[in-house]
C-alpha cells in the first residue's frame, strides 16, 4: 500500500496523498456516524482527510483521528489533514482566526494543507451564509490578494504547513501568481471534477504553474437536494462508465477514480459505507489503458452539478468563465 506513487510531490515540497477521503455534508448524519466513517476510512488506509470550517464536523473528524492515533494505527504525521478558509473570514483580519477555530475543534496543531475555500468574501459574523430581508447573499467588497496575504502569514506561523486554492478559474488564479511580493503561491486548486466536467483546460493550466489540481465530486456528488438538481444525470449510471467498469471487473466509482489518478488530478472519494469505502482505496491494484482514458474523455459535457448559482451575481462568481 505505501508505494511512493500514492503521493505526489507539491510546489513547497510537501506531499499530498494521491486519495483522499471526502467528509463534505457528515454533518447530515449522527455524529457517531460520522466519527465512525472518518475511522472506517483510515483503518481502510486513508490517510487525506478533506474536510473544512464550514462542513461543521470538525469535532467528530478531529476526535475520529485522534482516536486513530491513540490506538497506535497512525501517527500525526501520517495524515495529511486540509481544511478551508470559510467566505465570512476573508477579512485579513480574520483569517488566523478561522484556521484557529478549526485547530481548537480538531485539537490538532496545525493543518497540512488549508485552502480559501471560495472566491467570494461574505459579510463577517457567525452566519455561514449572511442573507438579506430578501433571502439574497451579504458580499462583503474584500481583495482576494489581501486575503491571500493572510493566508501566507499562516504558513509562516505554523499553523498551516501547505496553503492553496479552491473553486479558483484561471483568471482568479492568475490575479494571485501575478500579485506583487508574492511570498507563496498556491500549492493547489480543489474544484468539481469528474468525467462529466473533465476540467481539461484548467488541469492544463495548472500543470503549467505547478499547482495540483484536486477533484471533488469525482463520483457525481452525493446529489444534496439543497445544492443539486435531483434531474440531473447519475454520474456512476452512464451506460458508457458503467461498460467500461463490467469489461474491467471493477464497479463504476473505481473506474471515475482511477480516470482521475492517472491525469495527474488528486482525488477525493466520500462514502460512509464500509464496502464502499474500503472498494475505494483499491484505486491503486489496477490500471486502465490509453484506449479507456479516450472512452471516459469522451464523456466530457462540461456539466457541473454544484453550480453555487445563488452567488452567480457577484463579479468573483467563478463558473461564469469558460475554466
Amino acid at each position: 500500500m505505501n508505494s511512493e506513487h500514492q503521493y505526489v510531490q507539491l510546489s513547497d515540497g510537501h506531499f499530498i496523498p494521491r486519495l483522499g477521503f471526502g467528509t463534505y455534508k457528515l454533518k447530515e448524519v449522527p455524529n457517531s456516524k460520522t466519527v465512525e466513517a472518518t475511522k472506517i476510512a483510515i483503518e481502510a488506509g486513508f490517510r487525506h482527510i478533506d474536510c473544512a470550517y464550514v462542513y461543521q464536523v470538525e469535532e467528530e473528524v478531529g476526535l475520529a483521528v485522534r482516536s486513530k492515533i491513540e490506538d497506535g494505527t497512525v501517527k500525526r504525521e501520517d495524515i495529511f489533514y486540509t481544511s478551508k478558509l470559510w467566505s465570512t473570514f476573508h477579512h485579513p483580519n480574520l483569517v488566523q482566526s478561522c484556521l484557529e477555530r478549526s485547530l481548537k475543534k480538531l485539537r490538532f496543531d496545525y493543518v497540512d494543507l488549508y485552502l480559501i475555500h471560495f472566491p467570494i468574501a461574505m459579510k463577517p459574523g457567525e452566519e455561514l451564509y449572511p442573507k438579506d430581508e430578501n433571502g439574497k447573499i451579504i458580499y462583503d467588497s474584500l481583495d482576494l490578494c489581501a486575503t491571500w496575504e493572510a493566508m501566507e502569514k499562516c504558513k509562516d506561523a505554523g499553523l498551516a504547513k501547505s496553503i492553496g486554492v479552491s473553486n479558483f478559474n484561471r483568471r482568479q488564479l492568475e490575479m494571485i501568481l501575478n500579485k506583487p511580493g508574492l511570498k507563496y503561491k498556491p500549492v493547489c486548486n480543489q474544484v468539481e471534477c469528474h468525467v462529466y466536467h473533465n476540467q481539461r483546460k484548467l488541469l492544463d493550466f495548472c500543470k503549467s504553474k505547478d499547482i495540483v489540481l484536486v477533484a471533488y465530486g469525482a463520483l457525481g456528488t452525493q446529489r444534496y437536494k439543497e445544492c443539486v438538481d435531483q434531474n440531473s444525470p447519475v454520474l456512476l449510471d452512464d451506460p458508457v462508465l458503467c461498460a467500461l467498469a463490467k469489461k474491467r471487473k471493477r464497479s463504476p466509482a473505481l473506474i471515475a477514480l482511477r480516470y482521475q489518478l492517472q491525469r495527474g488530478v488528486v482525488v477525493l472519494a466520500q462514502s460512509l459505507k464500509e464496502n464502499e469505502i474500503k472498494e475505494n482505496i483499491q484505486v491503486f491494484d489496477f490500471e486502465l489503458t490509453e484506449e479507456d482514458m479516450k472512452v471516459l474523455d469522451g464523456l466530457n459535457r462540461n456539466f457541473c452539478y454544484v453550480a453555487m448559482q445563488f452567488m452567480s451575481d457577484h463579479p468573483n462568481y467563478p463558473f461564469a468563465d469558460e475554466y
